[in-house]
């Protein structure tokens, strides 16, 4: 999987294509904690639950459905903020669905692990991008500080850091005119 720092800056990236100013801080918190939530299925492999199992690693947590049902409430909550978005609730919905399906769509570019169940839970079949051009991150901050882990990061850096700062850097000269 790309690392959680990688995950959150794409996240941003896209939330920047429909943020006006100024933006509710909500927005952003909704942003950064969506691409993130799909990862915290690995408390699963704590209490026992196998990798493979539906709701183990890459499983339901990764899934479309799981997206947009986190979207749904994510939107809610937003949309609540003193300071409000001129998106409706089911735009600024589908934008927090996308960004938390990106963190399945990124997982499925890595070279790691069974793959992503997109369907969960009406389909457990776990797949992958034809192409992978990302190693997997390795877990734990020792390991992610290592050799690999550097190799790890330079290969985010270049696939996915550079075109989420691009993204930025874009999204604010388009909205500053």
């Amino acid at each position: 999987m790309p690392t959680v720092i990688t995950h959150a800056g794409v996240a941003l990236a896209l939330g920047s294509l429909w943020g006006a100013r100024p933006v509710p801080r909500r927005f952003w918190a909704a942003c950064a904690v969506c691409s993130v939530l799909p990862d915290a299925d690995v408390i699963g492999l704590y209490l026992g639950i196998p990798y493979d199992h539906p709701l183990g690693h890459r499983g339901l947590s990764h899934s479309l459905p799981f997206a947009l049902a986190v979207g749904a409430v994510a939107a809610f909550w937003v949309s609540r903020a003193p300071l409000q978005l001129p998106l409706s609730r089911l735009t600024l919905t589908l934008v927090l669905s996308a960004i938390t399906a990106s963190h399945g769509i990124l997982d499925a570019l890595t070279d790691g692990g069974l793959g992503i169940a997109f369907l969960a839970p009406f389909d457990n079949a776990r797949h992958f991008f034809p192409w992978q051009p990302i190693p997997v991150s390795p877990l734990g901050a020792r390991a992610l500080l290592s050799p690999y882990g550097a190799q790890v990061l330079l290969s985010e850096a270049t696939w996915l850091g550079l075109p989420s700062l691009a993204l930025l850097l874009l999204t604010r000269r388009w909205s500053s005119n």
